[in-house]
């Protein structure tokens, strides 16, 4: 489990930082040990579908409370199901 603080980094990067989208986008592992976070390489989607930048910055404190009772809240936001 990640904490709290990794994933308000996360989740601000995410709607803040079009390069660290990028980069999460092409290498989550790379990009999140970045931050600190580790990510096995077993546990990212397939298909990485990324909430848009508006959508995070507008529901982060939603987000972010459904995501910390997530085990796997980094593969659940790299699949892009925030709704």
């Amino acid at each position: 489990m990640h904490t709290s603080s990794e994933l308000s980094a996360i989740i601000d990067k995410l709607a803040g930082d079009t390069q660290f989208r990028e980069h999460l986008h092409s290498d989550p592992v790379a990009a999140l040990a970045s931050l600190g976070v580790t990510l096995q390489p077993e546990h990212v989607p397939e298909n990485i579908s990324l909430p848009s930048a508006a959508s995070l910055a507008a529901d982060k404190g939603e987000l972010q409370a459904k995501l910390e009772t997530t085990a796997s809240m980094l593969p659940f936001l790299l699949s892009g199901n925030v709704a």
